[in-house]
């Protein structure tokens, strides 16, 4: 059977303490990543944990060692597959550190989980795994209402319905961020220099931008300006190898679900999708 140094990624990328807010944001930015491991620089002992929600939730503070969470779950390398699947699914989690010996020799996330699921044989479908409530905002909402419910409740992503109830984009932290790019003196104010501003637009790090200026968002910015229309859907009864598969050719980490007449159903996390390996 397969173990977690066979799928996790090997010397991972961490941050350092002591450190600063601006040092997490430089790595998250730099790496197209979400969170990091944070090692105590002296003698790179694992100390805590660190994530994009963590830095937007603690923005006031600027101490990583404040920020980081020191309560944090690893797993050994050489802990089965479904185990560790397990885990995700019941604690809800986007990463883990690996340890060997009680050494950082590794990180594994639920994408590093897609190849095994999309091979697999699996009855279990988009709908059935489904376990997060999917709130939705309207398409003619004002952009600083949803920056304010994405922060509030801790949720990147939303579906984005007309007048009609019916199902025209998405919107999420990506493309909130994106736009705002162009604003170079924003991004020098979270501690971006010249190559990262580059670099910052692409990357899936979060809308920092408003955090960090503290500039009131202009009123006739709409969720329709920034919203990614069409976007890719799955079938309630899709299997979750065929779910996974779309994850991992397009990098998603959730994807919209929709029932027999095209109406929303819900929505399925990279998390949801471990449930394949439990069945």
């Amino acid at each position: 059977m397969k173990t977690v140094a066979d799928i996790m990624s090997h010397l991972p990328i961490v941050a350092e303490v002591p450190g600063t807010r601006s040092d997490a944001i430089n790595i998250m930015v730099r790496n197209g990543i979400t969170g990091v491991p944070v090692v105590r620089s002296s003698d790179g002992k694992l100390v805590g944990i660190v994530s994009r929600k963590d830095i937007f939730r603690n923005f006031d503070e600027d101490q990583l060692s404040i920020i980081m969470k020191k309560d944090f779950i690893t797993v050994e390398s050489t802990a089965t597959i479904p185990s560790v699947a397990k885990i995700f699914l019941d604690k809800r989690i986007h990463r883990i550190p690996v340890v060997k010996d009680g050494k950082l020799v590794g990180v594994i996330t639920p994408t590093d989980f897609l190849d095994e699921i999309r091979e697999l044989k699996t009855n279990v479908t988009a709908g059935e795994a489904i376990t997060q409530t999917c709130a939705t905002v309207y398409v003619n909402d004002p952009l600083s209402y949803v920056v304010s419910s994405m922060r509030v409740n801790e949720i990147m992503s939303l579906p984005v319905l007309d007048a009609k109830g019916d199902l025209v984009g998405i919107i999420t932290d990506r493309d909130l961020f994106t736009d705002q790019t162009k604003d170079l003196d924003a991004l020098r104010e979270m501690g971006l220099d010249e190559a990262d501003q580059m670099l910052a637009g692409y990357r899936n790090v979060l809308p920092l931008f408003y955090v960090a200026t503290n500039k009131n968002l202009p009123e006739e910015y709409t969720v329709r300006d920034f919203m990614i229309s069409k976007p890719t859907t799955v079938y309630k009864k899709t299997s979750l190898s065929e779910v996974a598969k779309i994850m991992k050719q397009n990098n998603f980490s959730q994807i919209l679900v929709h029932g027999n007449k095209g109406e929303l159903v819900g929505m399925i996390y990279d998390i949801d999708v471990l449930a394949a390996l439990l069945r």
